[in-house]
C-alpha cells in the first residue's frame, strides 16, 4: 500500500504542476517546441473525454464528471481490496496506482479549474493537456487506399501527464496480467 500511495501521490502533484504552470504561463493553443518538432508543449483545454468526444453539453459535462467521480472512488475501493488481499504483486500495485491517480489528476481539473479560473461553474472545468508528439508530419504516398495523398500526422493526441499515467497502467495490466495479479483460490477470496 506505501507503494501505492508513494506513486499515487508523486504522480499526481506532478501532473498538477505541469497544468498549474501551462494554465497559467500559456495562451490556449500557445505552442513551444521542447526537443525540436517532435516533442512539444501544446497547450489546449479538452472540454469532454478522451480525444476530445463531448456529449449532452452542460449537462452531459455534468454526468461525465459525475461518473468520473463514482467510477474513481468505486476504482479505489477495489484497487485497495485488490492489494491488501494480495492479488498483486508490487509491479501490479504499481499498475493500479497509475491507473488511479492518473484517474483523480484528470478529475480535478473537472471539478475545480472552472471555477478556480473564472471559466465556468464547479464540475464544468475543462481538462490542460499539453504534451503533443508530432513524430511523422506529411502527405501519405497516392497509392495508399483509402488515405493515399491525405495530409497526416502521426502521434496527433495532445495528452497530459494523468493520460499518460493511465495508458501506461492499463497497458501493463493488459500486456503483463498473469505477472501482475493473482487469481486466489475461492476458498482465500476475501468476504465482500
Amino acid at each position: 500500500m506505501k507503494l501505492a500511495a508513494w506513486v499515487a501521490l508523486a504522480l499526481l502533484v506532478a501532473d498538477q504542476a505541469s497544468k498549474l504552470w501551462v494554465r497559467t504561463q500559456m495562451f490556449p493553443g500557445e505552442s513551444f517546441e521542447v526537443l525540436g518538432r517532435y516533442f512539444q508543449i501544446f497547450f489546449i483545454e479538452n472540454n469532454g473525454m478522451a480525444f476530445g468526444l463531448e456529449w449532452g453539453g452542460r449537462f452531459g459535462k455534468l454526468m461525465l464528471t459525475s461518473f468520473r467521480l463514482v467510477a474513481v472512488v468505486g476504482l479505489g475501493y477495489y484497487f485497495r481490496r485488490m492489494i491488501q488481499s494480495g492479488q498483486t504483486s508490487q509491479a501490479g500495485t504499481l499498475a493500479l496506482a497509475l491507473i488511479w491517480s492518473g484517474a483523480c489528476g484528470n478529475i480535478i481539473d473537472s471539478l475545480f479549474y472552472g471555477p478556480l479560473f473564472g471559466y465556468e461553474t464547479f464540475m464544468h472545468g475543462r481538462v490542460v493537456d499539453m504534451l503533443y508528439f508530432p513524430l511523422y508530419q506529411g502527405f501519405l504516398p497516392s497509392w495508399l487506399p483509402i488515405w493515399g495523398g491525405e495530409y497526416w500526422v502521426f502521434f496527433r493526441p495532445v495528452f497530459n501527464l494523468a493520460d499518460a499515467a493511465i495508458s501506461v497502467g492499463v497497458g501493463m495490466s493488459m500486456l503483463f496480467y498473469n505477472r501482475l495479479f493473482v487469481t486466489l483460490p475461492v476458498e482465500e477470496q476475501p468476504l465482500s
